[in-house]
């Protein structure tokens, strides 16, 4: 029996129903929740990425301006702006696009965002508070998209054996907190893993986040697992996930696919991240 497809498409028509709604009753209490997306440069990537969360984000209610500043610009004028931006009371949500211009330390503007506004956890005080179980933090968003979906396809998690592929702060560590914060005994594999796909073999839930376009052939699944693969990556005029998807479904019990899967769900949850703030900046 080939595997249940976890699409993204379902889970992101939830969410921004969700953030709808309560974008509404934050109107109606006068606060107009919005996103600041900081850019120095030009990067095609960063700008298409800004555009289609600023496309999104409007679509919601949301209020979302593209702030793009010159990519000459120095360290300090850089701060100075961020700075500006944390104590500007109409703006709830910052996102800072990386990678910055060479001249422009992130370890330094990292400390300088502030935790509060901090909506895809570039502040290491908000990775801090997904250790902590602190439910002010913001976690990164691809790891949150993951926790979305397990959630609302009902994948049971308490008690199970969890394996993330990949110890990155943007996905796994990130990802192995928050299933340990619903009870799963993780296990964080990574490059120098012995017997890499016997460990994986133990998973009830599998994360796939090593970056290696279909490394996760089907011998790395346990029979009747859920794999969630947040892989994307560029092969040929497509992108496939870092699982072999095809083979994978005969021996998964669900599956995410690429693309279509955990990326469809992820800008929502920035989206669900800045009404978060905005309800925490106006209690």
């Amino acid at each position: 029996m080939a595997a249940k497809l976890l699409t993204g498409k379902e889970v992101a028509q939830k969410l921004d129903q969700d953030i709808q709604s309560e974008v509404q009753a934050l109107k109606g209490k006068g606060v107009n929740p919005t996103l600041r997306i900081m850019i120095a440069g030009d990067a095609p990537d960063s700008l298409y990425y800004a555009n289609s969360a600023k496309k999104m984000a409007e679509k919601s209610g949301i209020g979302c301006e593209i702030e793009q500043l010159p990519g000459t610009m120095s360290q300090d004028e850089f701060v100075k702006t961020v700075r500006d931006r944390n104590n500007d009371r109409a703006i709830h949500g910052i996102i800072v696009m990386r990678p910055l211009p060479r001249q422009i330390s992130e370890d330094v503007v990292k400390y300088i965002l502030a935790p509060e506004k901090d909506v895809d956890c570039f502040n290491p005080v908000n990775a801090g508070k997904i250790m902590a179980g602190d439910l002010t933090g913001f976690p990164p968003a691809t790891p949150q998209a993951v926790m979305e979906m397990l959630k609302f396809y009902e994948i049971p998690l308490s008690g199970k054996e969890a394996v993330v592929i990949g110890r990155s702060m943007v996905v796994g560590k990130p990802m192995s907190m928050l299933l340990l914060g619903e009870n799963c005994t993780v296990t964080v594999c990574h490059s120098r893993t012995k017997d890499l796909p016997a460990v994986c073999r133990r998973a009830d839930v599998l994360v796939a986040a090593i970056g290696k376009a279909k490394m996760i052939s089907k011998d790395y699944i346990k029979a009747g697992a859920t794999v969630m693969d947040v892989g994307i990556n560029p092969e040929g005029d497509k992108f496939v996930g870092d699982v072999d998807t095809e083979p994978a479904k005969e021996v998964a019990g669900a599956i995410t696919p690429v693309p279509g899967g955990v990326g469809t769900v992820t800008t929502r949850v920035l989206l669900k991240h800045v009404v978060k703030a905005a309800k925490l900046q106006n209690p």
